[in-house]
């Protein structure tokens, strides 16, 4: 199995957009993750359906859209219509999840969710069929830069044992203070996409990461 790299725009110069994610592009990232807050589910404000609409035809690399957003349900078919490949939304922000899943899927848009540190994954038992991606955060959402929480590896293995005891194509995902020391124990865990930010965009040895990663 390859690991596929997701770097996450939220450490890109927002100056030099296109020319950032042609970069990546270049040095063998999969997806291009984009990390969206609205200032009230978390306090940042970051990118829209807009940022995205406006990069998709600049890349041919699959977009997924993390929600850390209040009522994602009012933003799914922005985001979709935009581009976006898969949209993953928090759990915790989800009145509905089935609901929300079904409706995502129904743009013909791949569906996700996301689980915050303190959120048990128990929470996804009556809609891992409607799972094309499971977030694992392994930092609370709304910052980058964090270090990774190293109380979420066994998180990640009872994911990776639910998705293969289940039998399911869902991929693992693991955002927050991935880097070269946390990235072979968290694969090793089962993730099979690696968000990075600033492990790649700010470190100058950041590009080689990706290659580095997908070789774990």
């Amino acid at each position: 199995m390859t690991v596929k790299v997701a770097p996450s725009l939220l450490s890109a110069d927002f100056g030099n957009l296109r020319e950032e994610v042609k970069r990546v592009e270049e040095h063998g990232a999969d997806w291009i993750h984009f990390d969206v807050m609205d200032g009230s589910f978390v306090p940042a404000i970051t990118v829209g359906p807009v940022v995205a609409a406006w990069l998709r035809p600049h890349t041919n690399l699959f977009m997924d859209a993390h929600l850390m957003i209040s009522e994602p349900e009012n933003q799914v078919e922005l985001f979709a219509k935009a581009g976006i490949d898969l949209i993953t939304v928090q759990t915790e922000a989800a009145v509905h999840l089935d609901r929300l899943l079904r409706k995502i899927k129904s743009t013909n848009v791949m569906a996700g969710v996301a689980l915050n540190p303190a959120t048990p994954a128990t929470a996804l038992e009556y809609v891992w069929p409607l799972l094309d991606l499971v977030l694992v955060m392994s930092v609370n959402p709304g910052v980058g830069g964090q270090a990774f929480i190293p109380e979420m590896l066994p998180k990640i293995s009872y994911c990776a044992e639910q998705i293969k005891s289940r039998k399911l194509k869902t991929e693992l995902q693991v955002d927050g203070g991935v880097n070269r020391e946390t990235a072979p124990a968290i694969v090793k865990a089962g993730a099979t996409v690696l968000v990075a930010g600033s492990a790649i965009f700010a470190a100058p040895d950041g590009m080689a990461l990706i290659n580095e990663l997908k070789r774990l």
